[in-house]
């Protein structure tokens, strides 16, 4: 097994973040490690305990480049719309800068998404037509071991991103990658190693703000 991080848990939680511009684009990733992280992946829990994910490994650079056209298309119609958070003025000029630092490096994993060397379809076996109603018991058995394959991946010196852009292309993605119809996608991780030594944690709004006992 491969050496990880001595990174202990609160300083894993806390500094894995999504890596856009730091990922090394040229650097191979050995499928080892991506094993090994899904490996641990598959401890997390799930509705019960069915299972029922599915991880589609894309390493092949022309798949990869399809993959990334229909995401560059889907972030550039994004971009310009008025859901983006950096086109909104949020009230607060450190919430503005991070919002114009986080889209300044979204935009540049659109355009590099292809050059990624690994990109990791998390995806759930479920009826082609999702409910239309409340999907949290649906996705919670898939989103927590992904969730868990980015911890892994970090402790094993490796970033990624959690991006759901590529959705708007699914079933063309499915048709690409050999996916069947009931089987859906949830997550698109891009993983390369990062640049630099390491990360620190966000700024992130008070506690108070957002918590709730016993009543709203």
């Amino acid at each position: 097994m491969t050496d990880v991080l001595a990174l202990g848990p609160d300083e894993l939680l806390t500094t894995t973040r999504s890596v856009r511009k730091r990922l090394d684009l040229d650097r191979p990733v050995p499928m080892p490690l991506i094993r090994e992280s899904l490996e641990v992946a598959l401890q997390a829990p799930s509705g019960s305990n069915r299972q029922g994910w599915h991880w589609i490994v894309v390493t092949d650079p022309g798949k990869r480049k399809v993959i990334g056209d229909y995401y560059r298309e889907v972030f550039t119609a994004y971009r310009n719309s008025d859901a983006y958070p950096a086109n909104r003025t949020w009230g607060d000029a450190d919430r503005d800068a991070t919002q114009n630092r986080v889209a300044d490096s979204a935009s540049y994993l659109a355009e590099h998404m292809a050059d990624v060397p690994v990109l990791i379809i998390g995806a759930l076996k479920a009826s082609a037509e999702l409910p239309a109603s409340n999907q949290a018991g649906l996705w919670g058995s898939l989103l927590p071991a992904a969730w868990s394959l980015q911890l892994a991946l970090r402790a094993r010196g490796l970033g990624s991103a959690w991006t759901t852009l590529h959705l708007q292309y699914e079933k063309e993605i499915s048709a690409l990658l050999g996916i069947p119809d009931d089987v859906r996608h949830g997550v698109l991780l891009p993983v390369a190693y990062y640049t630099g030594e390491t990360f620190k944690p966000a700024k992130r709004q008070p506690l108070d703000e957002v918590l709730h006992v016993d009543t709203w």
